[in-house]
């Protein structure tokens, strides 16, 4: 109890960077620590399996309990993250034109399911819409997930018992809790994590695919310092920076590590208490949020494809490009309800170009490469945005009553800074 008491004094994040550093020395020094990548293995497994029923759960019972307070601050949010979206995919494009990627192709990746255009992506995402609930949640597909739970939830508010929704409430907060002690073992798992890529990699995720790499980080720090910020100015209409970092503090450091914005759920609902936000009212746009917020995906889907198309000499227009930024934003939302995430959407926005499949399932093979990186910082774009975006539309609400901001935003009401 007292090595449990010493482990949980010291910060996350802290643990998290020791996990982190020892991971890249194990992988440096020694090539077959079975019992340390099964570490990695166990976390992701841990994570995969309560994620969809957190979402389930979590919106189901917050519906359940709702009394009519989905108004148009609910509209805003989902406005802010198609917004943010669509303009992350149009930074990736004019990146890419700016800074043009090509890349040394020699592996290939296997895939269940490859699609090959918008028409099956819209037509796989509706399909998956309604799918069967518990496939849904066993399979993670969250479109699915949040469908059921939407329809379940708003069944439940008309005829469940106040005894049944107070058990749908302690449900949430069990499935809640178990994601919160999962990720308090996070070190653990980032650290076999780190050392399964630098092992089987080596140093090569920064050398071999640097230039790409930077142009990933550079979008995605760029939306996520500029362009979600200026969105939230537009709304407010006042500094938006200090909600920002905080989020990026709070949330995104978090996601960073554990890679996981469904994961990362319990963590942005903490932060929106303390941010004084409603319950009713984040308690489903934030699992909302973590499947249609998805500017860091976009920009994956993005630039990867337009290098795929360098890489083969097909010349891409500008035009063309701004077409793919619509469809990497349709992408990115369904990206959830398609085996293997974002990365597998890139044969779909390669097709725009006639990109061959082979070609493109390569540069999904490269995406796995440096995912440890690109992965770790498009859930945190996501993740943190998330909670942006919800406050940034509550706190429009608490102006248009005439309430004051929170005083971090300039503002008289007191939160829980």
């Amino acid at each position: 109890m007292k090595l449990v008491k010493a482990y949980n004094s010291v910060s996350l994040i802290v643990r998290i960077i020791c996990g982190l550093i020892i991971g890249i020395i194990l992988g440096l020094a020694f090539d077959n620590l079975g019992i340390v990548t099964l570490l990695g293995t166990i976390f992701v497994g841990a994570l995969k399996a309560v994620a969809p029923v957190l979402v389930f759960a979590l919106v189901l019972s917050a519906l359940a309990q709702g009394n009519d307070k989905l108004d148009r601050r609910f509209l805003l949010v989902i406005v802010l993250y198609m917004a943010s979206t669509l303009l992350a995919s149009m930074i990736a494009v004019i990146g890419s034109f700016i800074f043009p990627q090509t890349l040394v192709l020699s592996t290939t990746a296997e895939a269940d399911v490859i699609p090959t255009g918008i028409g099956e992506v819209l037509s796989s995402l509706l399909t998956n819409m309604v799918a069967n609930p518990v496939g849904a949640i066993v399979e993670g597909r969250y479109i699915g997930i949040l469908f059921w739970a939407v329809i379940l939830g708003l069944a439940a508010k008309r005829l469940a018992s106040d005894t049944t929704k107070k058990m749908l409430e302690d449900v949430s907060n069990m499935v809640s809790l178990a994601v919160r002690w999962i990720i308090n073992l996070a070190p653990f798992g980032i650290m076999g994590l780190v050392y399964d890529n630098v092992s089987t990699n080596g140093i090569s995720i920064f050398t071999d695919y640097g230039k790409l790499l930077l142009l990933l980080v550079g979008c995605m720090l760029f939306v996520a310092l500029v362009v979600d910020p200026l969105l939230a100015a537009i709304v407010l209409k006042t500094n938006p920076y200090p909600l920002v970092l905080r989020c990026l503090r709070e949330s995104g450091v978090t996601a960073f590590f554990t890679r996981s914005s469904a994961a990362n759920i319990p963590v942005n609902m903490e932060l929106c208490k303390k941010l004084g936000l409603d319950k009713e009212m984040y308690a489903v746009s934030i699992p909302l949020g973590a499947t249609i917020n998805m500017d860091g995906a976009a920009i994956t889907i993005a630039i990867m494809s337009l290098a795929a198309a360098n890489t083969v000499g097909i010349q891409v227009s500008f035009a063309t490009a701004l077409i793919l930024a619509f469809i990497a934003t349709l992408g990115a939302c369904g990206a959830s309800g398609v085996a293997g995430g974002s990365l597998l959407l890139i044969p779909m926005a390669c097709s725009l170009f006639g990109v061959d499949a082979d070609v493109a399932m390569q540069v999904v093979a490269v995406g796995f490469i440096i995912g440890v990186v690109q992965d770790s910082l498009e859930t945190a774009l996501n993740s943190s945005g998330d909670v942006m975006f919800a406050a940034t539309a509550e706190y429009a609400q608490w102006k248009k009553e005439g309430k004051s901001l929170p005083t971090f935003l300039g503002g008289e009401t007191k939160v829980d800074i």
